[in-house]
């Protein structure tokens, strides 16, 4: 069947595979955001929290996210990636709604009042004279409860990596990915017009329970609509072969390719694998500053409240931008079919383009004394960068190792862009209360305006540094041979 004849009589169910993975992604981001969005001006007046304080949650989060990764895409796929998606979002569904209990758990712990409301837990702690350990506790209960978020979250990737492979040839997977990798920017859009909004009505408490839930609602949806390409009864003959075309290629049918083994040490072995380490650990955590600080970062520079108006236009619109994260992800594509290009080659050239665009955050601080829409902007074109190189990394997996090592590989990728965040999380707090306290002077900065201009300029130069080092440890294009 010639190309042309597959793509007038295929069905199109591959797409509606993607939407599901959209909204998986967007209520993964949204639950992540919760608290970023309400720990400054709701959770940290109650519980006496400093940056540090929540540069350690945030900086635990990425711990425990990287060490969830490792153990997810073993487990994705062990489990296949039906079971294996259910569990990872139940998980985090309850991880997200835990931490509206965190106050009740803490005033239980300080005062032994533990049958009262979330009301009443503020009621009790409120008279609680010891400050430090209403604080030391209240973090701890935190941190356990974005413990299990992380564990929960870290399958979400490695699941959604695994379905793409699944239902998409290898010149689609990056337009597939930069699709449903848009749930990010989806969420972290609704999440500022929604989250504060909820907490100042409602109580923070609220927030985490109302978006928590909606994992649950998307379980339903997955159960009944989930099934893979060769099993289900809505994908056609021709839609089949589009998806398998790259079988066709090397005269390896879909099941032979699915039943390829490869041993977990052993993949350490391959530079292919290292390729993506090391790309991961370079900008994830870039991602994860602009997610966790930027709300901190318009309360502390500019003294915008989340749930302030103007905050909430701000973030909005730096979201809004990232959306053109999309725009990447379809570019491979053109370089494959415009210009004759391999996949890899095609993906490395689009990497290295949009490894430019970070280099703007350079000109955050400093543009922001006119104005604070020009960080917005730039940290927002900065985002939509990142969303494109990372639609494209993460497709760099399936151009390389057969399904079966996909969701193991993304996993491992996964961890060490947490461990790489973690870095970044922690080390942010650090800086920002060290230079609050101290009012330190850097590139005529003074202040926390000045450490926030040194993370913003570690964020403007990680993409080109990762992939130099990516492009040394495979070059060309050269799939693992067994």
């Amino acid at each position: 069947m010639s190309t042309k004849q597959i793509k007038e009589n295929m069905t199109k169910y591959r797409w509606a595979i993607c939407s599901l993975l959209f909204f998986a992604t967007t209520i993964n981001y949204m639950d992540r955001q919760v608290l970023s969005l309400t720990w400054k001006d709701f959770i940290a007046p109650e519980f006496h929290w400093s940056n540090g304080d929540y540069g350690n949650i945030t900086a635990w989060f990425s711990v425990f996210y990287a060490i969830g990764l490792l153990v997810a895409g073993r487990f994705v796929d062990k489990m296949g990636t039906k079971k294996g998606f259910l569990w990872a979002i139940g998980v985090w569904s309850v991880g997200a709604v835990l931490h509206a209990f965190c106050g009740i758990a803490t005033s239980g712990i300080i005062t032994g009042e533990w049958l009262v409301g979330f009301h009443g837990a503020k009621e009790a702690i409120g008279t609680v004279e010891n400050v430090a350990r209403v604080m030391n506790v209240s973090v701890v209960l935190f941190i356990f409860a974005r413990f299990v978020l992380a564990i929960g979250e870290a399958g979400n990737f490695p699941a959604a990596i695994k379905t793409t492979a699944e239902y998409f040839p290898k010149k689609d997977r990056a337009y597939a990915t930069s699709i449903f990798n848009a749930g990010a920017t989806v969420g972290a859009l609704g999440a500022p017009l929604t989250i504060p909004l909820i907490a100042s009505h409602f109580g923070w408490e609220m927030a985490f329970i109302i978006i928590g839930a909606l994992g649950f609602v998307w379980m339903g949806f997955w159960e009944f609509m989930y099934k893979k390409p060769s099993e289900h009864p809505k994908v056609n003959e021709a839609e089949l072969a589009y998806i398998n075309q790259d079988h066709d290629e090397n005269d390896t049918t879909a099941k032979e390719a699915e039943a390829i083994q490869i041993p977990f040490w052993k993949i350490f072995s391959y530079k292919q694998a290292w390729s993506f380490i090391v790309g991961k650990f370079m900008t994830d955590g870039v991602w994860w500053f602009y997610l966790f600080w930027t709300p901190a970062y318009l309360s502390d520079v500019y003294g915008l409240a989340s749930d302030t108006t103007m905050a909430q236009v701000l973030l909005f619109v730096l979201y809004a931008i990232t959306l053109l994260s999309i725009i990447g992800g379809y570019l491979p594509t053109y370089f494959v079919e415009k210009k004759g290009m391999n996949p890899y080659a095609g993906r490395m050239k689009s990497m290295l383009i949009f490894a430019f665009f970070p280099l703007l955050a350079l000109f955050a601080q400093p543009l922001g004394d006119h104005s604070y829409w020009f960080p917005i902007i730039i940290i927002g074109i900065a985002g939509a960068a990142h969303q494109a190189w990372s639609a494209n990394i993460f497709s760099t997996i399936g151009d390389m190792f057969p399904k079966s090592a996909i969701a193991t590989i993304t996993g491992i990728g996964g961890m060490a862009g947490g461990l790489g965040s973690f870095c970044i999380n922690k080390g942010s707090g650090m800086l920002f209360d060290f230079a609050d306290k101290t009012s330190m002077k850097f590139m005529g900065f003074q202040g926390i305006e000045a450490g926030y201009f040194i993370i913003f300029s570690i964020c403007a130069v990680a993409y080109l540094i990762g992939w130099a080092i990516m492009k040394v440890l495979v070059p060309h294009y050269k799939p693992v041979s067994h």
